[in-house]
């Protein structure tokens, strides 16, 4: 991948108007944020320990629809030196769920000329379905190389050996789907598999840190090349979290831990101004973290097309 190749006009589908992919330059790195699309989700899930009239007046602020909207769902591909990194794999197939409008990832990537045997490494945030399920679709691993290398927080993989699921709020269906997809994925690939600790150099300038909170494994991706720097945030931010980084996503197992999480990350972010990108922020989530009043707010950069 090159940026040149990642923004190369590709043929639209009948359904798509535009290409869904958004390229960066983070000094020698090309980062490329790419949408496997939205899920539809109920709006509790932002924050189910707010006051509902205090979770209304946000959603009515941010001209959302009060009781379920789009989450946008983005992985990033990342090329430094000799290696191509997928930064998660988006949500694939599960029909029992009723999200037609996800999934869109390999056909995506093929539309930005990316082939799947060119990709060297895959880093999880972790092992929820929507962010490993792309790997899952039938005939993928197939197409992937023999000796790629899956790198996972090593908490992650063994949270999912027995997860607890007493401290989320997720739909009816969500929790059997994530167990399902998740015990599937370990056994898969699980040769593929290079558990870290705490952090990882997966290639020169990529760094993944274990952060905990939204799992156990949860991690975060730094770039950094020259002076410039991105953070791809995973499932630590939602877009809700700028204006109240103390609500509780319904997807998280230790949803305080989250939210200490979430503000240790913020507070650096708005510190050293550098770039982020985070999955379920809208698309393409570009953008940067300001500092405003006892919270944070969420800078879009502009678009350079």
């Amino acid at each position: 991948m090159s940026l040149d190749i990642a923004s190369r006009p590709a043929k639209p589908g009948p359904e798509e108007l535009v290409p869904s992919r958004y390229a960066v330059r983070i000094g020698e790195i090309d980062v490329l944020v790419v949408s496997d699309g939205v899920l539809p989700l109920p709006t509790k899930m932002l924050g189910h320990n707010a006051e509902p009239a205090a979770r209304a007046a946000w959603l009515n602020d941010m001209f959302l629809p009060p009781d379920a909207f789009d989450w946008s769902l983005n992985v990033v591909v990342v090329r430094s030196g000799s290696q191509t990194i997928l930064i998660d794999a988006g949500l694939g197939l599960d029909p029992n769920l009723n999200l037609p409008r996800a999934g869109q990832l390999v056909r995506r990537l093929e539309a930005a000329g990316i082939d799947l045997a060119s990709v060297t490494d895959v880093v999880l945030t972790h092992m929820h379905m929507d962010h490993i399920g792309g790997l899952l679709v039938d005939g993928v691993k197939d197409r992937l190389r023999p000796d790629l290398r899956i790198h996972v927080a090593a908490a992650e993989v063994k949270f999912w050996e027995a997860p607890d699921f007493t401290h989320v709020n997720m739909p009816a269906g969500f929790p059997d789907a994530l167990r399902s997809a998740a015990k599937r994925f370990a056994e898969d690939y699980r040769e593929q598999l290079r558990p870290f600790d705490e952090k990882h150099e997966v290639a020169p300038g990529v760094v993944v840190h274990r952060t905990g909170g939204h799992t156990p494994g949860h991690s975060v991706v730094r770039l950094a090349s020259g002076a410039d720097r991105l953070t791809f945030a995973g499932d630590a931010v939602f877009a809700v979290g700028f204006d109240h980084p103390d609500w509780h996503n319904g997807f998280e197992h230790d949803p305080e831990e989250a939210a200490r999480v979430r503000v240790r990350l913020l507070t650096e972010l708005a510190a050293t101004g550098e770039q982020l990108v985070a999955t379920h922020l809208p698309f393409p989530s570009v953008g940067r973290v300001a500092v405003e009043g006892d919270a944070f707010r969420f800078v879009p950069v502009f678009w350079d097309y």
